[in-house]
């Protein structure tokens, strides 16, 4: 149960978030400040690529990895393709897992791997194995990781990753939003000498600046009434979240915040893109789980059992209203099922900042339902 309470009681906010997720989420801008600045300093800016790669392979443990990779290959579009290697391995544990490259890697594909830990001698192997096929490698992790040793080794380019103190307090989640950052930051800058996609330098800075005006209107001292992360953190205590995106850059956003429910907050969620979503969770909207589906049922203890979980829907949305969208669609569908909805669209700006808008609340919002749910 969510203790709404909490959430406008800024000092027990603090103290009940242990893993420091709060922190890291009101620093995301500073973070992608020092990431840029790592990057510069590893030498990205200076690079002269002789050209596009044909591909890009993302390696990395857990949700940062898989999220980076999602967000570059939306990114990037079809200039080349982007894949994310998936460990193999008996737990999730550095020392268990491993990776492969795919037989058709070579010389002119480009390897990146991206861990908040680089112990993991899997990754290292990777490494050694990507030079041994002519692949051009580049890393971030934490600065003086075994893994920076094995890079350097393979005469590919290691950038430190920007870390907090308090990174170290508890195992850092994969979801949680300073990871993210470190280490997508530098990936972005690296990218863009690369052609694949356009983020210069002063719009990373642009980034920075939109996750800092978020920190502000989403921080623990703004009231939950005026506050949009509180707000849908509280919409989404005991429901079911149907997260819909409308827009390209808006489909990683959802799957981030759909996986960060999950790891952060424990609750299950499900996602999908418009217009498709609307087919693909009629049937959701109409069974069980809709908001009107028995609403009186006799048999159930009001004392002993907690009320039924229902649907509420997250409308995600990259672009301003007008033009063609499915948006009322959208509404229809869940209106008609007495489904609620909650909808969030950015302000105006270029894509990468609209799209750290969108990350940057909803992080906001499953590390407020992290909270409460568990204080």
């Amino acid at each position: 149960m969510l203790d709404e309470s909490l959430l406008d009681a800024p000092e027990r906010l603090t103290e009940a978030d242990r893993r420091g997720l709060l922190r890291g989420a009101a620093e995301a801008g500073a973070r992608v400040r020092t990431a840029a600045r790592h990057a510069a300093e590893a030498g990205v800016g200076n690079l002269k690529p002789d050209g596009r790669p044909r591909a890009v392979l993302i390696a990395g443990p857990g949700a940062a990895a898989t999220h980076a990779a999602d967000l570059l290959g939306t990114l990037a579009g079809a200039g080349s393709p982007v894949t994310r290697l998936a460990p193999s391995g008996v737990a999730p544990a550095a020392g268990a897992l491993r990776w492969e490259l795919p037989g058709w890697a070579g010389s002119v594909d480009l390897l990146l791997i991206a861990t908040p830990d680089g112990t993991e001698p899997g990754l290292a192997l990777l490494a050694e194995q990507a030079y041994r096929r002519g692949c051009t490698v580049v890393a971030v992790a934490p600065a003086r990781s075994p893994l920076s040793e094995s890079v350097n080794a393979s005469h590919g380019l290691f950038i430190p990753m920007a870390t907090a103190p308090y990174d170290h307090d508890e195992p850092l989640a994969g979801a949680a939003p300073g990871v993210l950052w470190a280490l997508l930051t530098p990936l972005l800058a690296l990218l863009d000498r690369t052609a694949l996609l356009d983020a210069p330098p002063d719009a990373i800075e642009k980034i920075a600046d939109r996750l800092d005006r978020i920190a502000e209107r989403c921080g623990p001292a703004v009231v939950t009434y005026s506050n949009p992360a509180k707000t849908l953190a509280a919409e989404l205590a005991d429901s079911l979240p149907v997260v819909w995106t409308e827009g390209t850059s808006a489909g990683p956003a959802g799957r981030r915040f759909a996986a960060a429910l999950a790891e952060l907050a424990g609750t299950p969620a499900v996602v999908a893109e418009l217009p498709e979503a609307l087919a693909a969770h009629s049937a959701l909207l109409a069974g069980r789980l809709a908001a009107g589906a028995d609403p009186d049922d006799f048999f159930r203890d009001r004392v002993e059992e907690a009320p039924a979980l229902h649907a509420r829907v997250v409308l995600l949305r990259d672009r301003p209203s007008g033009g063609l969208t499915a948006a009322p669609g959208a509404r229809d569908l869940a209106l008609g099922h007495e489904t609620p909805i909650s909808e969030l669209e950015p302000e105006a700006g270029g894509e990468l900042e609209t799209l750290a808008e969108l990350i940057a609340i909803t992080d906001f919002a499953a590390v407020y339902l992290a909270i409460a749910s568990h204080a």
